[in-house]
């Protein structure tokens, strides 16, 4: 069965032809052990890091209670994976700095709390193509939400082609990254939020499903959608009625109808 909405990656541009301006040297890769421990001494947002599988020896081991201690995901892959992003003296380790700076959820609801805020979140859940991450961004922002929360794996890396997709949203909202999916909807019940799972399999349609209070929205992408076991945990499931012969709406845009509900059930529009 088809999801309700997709989230198909376009066709990638082609390479630059001869004769044609050369692509700008990457300026979010960190090269070598001592500069990564450095960039993270330092308070630099790491996106993750890439170690040569088998990388051994005091100086590997310590940079990797470094990443440990700061919870920077990790990724152990063969030497042709680094070796096909940059032959730099990269001594097996390649890090990828973010374009952004994260924050942390568990600092942020109490803030908005606080504020005396009804917080709105959006959880993305596996949406890999980094333009419509940059898509959804940019509505949460113009609508007024709280926060974009992503998995630190599973879904696009928030790069410099999301910020761009995103015309600098990524940059004015609160991003807030999670370990494991199912814990942080447990977390956000916990807090106080409603999570509603946008959803083919919906039992009503979001025009009829009650979005005031406290409210988290969790999508999903592509032809999986939200896991079936990630059900069981929201409070409600609804649906977007389609009519014409097309079957499935864009994740950004199925993010964008119903953060805007939201709002208007709130009488903020």
């Amino acid at each position: 069965m088809k999801s309700e909405w997709h989230d198909k990656p376009q066709r990638r541009p082609q390479a630059p032809r001869y004769g044609d301006t050369p692509r700008r040297p990457r300026t979010d890769l960190l090269f070598g052990i001592r500069a990564v421990m450095e960039a993270v001494e330092a308070g630099k947002e790491i996106e993750r890091v890439l170690v040569k599988r088998g990388l051994d020896g005091p100086l590997a081991q310590e940079m990797l209670t470094l990443l440990r201690r700061h919870e920077i995901p990790v990724q152990a892959v063969p030497i042709e994976k680094i070796n096909a992003v940059s032959r730099k003296n990269h001594q097996g380790v390649l890090a990828f700095a973010a374009p952004i700076t994260y924050s942390k959820l568990e600092n942020l609801l109490p803030a908005l709390y606080e504020e005396g805020k009804e917080p709105l979140l959006m959880l993305l859940c596996g949406v890999t193509d980094v333009r419509n991450v940059g898509a959804v961004a940019r509505t949460v922002e113009c609508v007024g939400a709280d926060a974009l929360i992503v998995p630190e794996r599973g879904g696009a890396q928030l790069n410099a082609d999301t910020v761009k997709t995103s015309a600098g949203a990524l940059n004015h909202i609160a991003v807030c990254r999670c370990r494991d999916m199912k814990e942080t909807i447990r977390f956000l019940k916990d807090s106080g939020l409603k999570i509603v799972a946008v959803t083919e399999h919906g039992s009503v349609s979001y025009v009829h499903a009650d979005l005031t209070g406290p409210v988290a929205l969790l999508m999903g992408a592509e032809d999986a959608g939200i896991p079936a076991d990630y059900l069981p945990l929201c409070d409600a499931a609804v649906k977007i009625p389609l009519f014409g012969a097309v079957e499935s709406l864009n994740v950004s845009v199925a993010a964008s109808i119903l953060l805007y509900e939201v709002k208007r059930q709130r009488n903020l529009l």
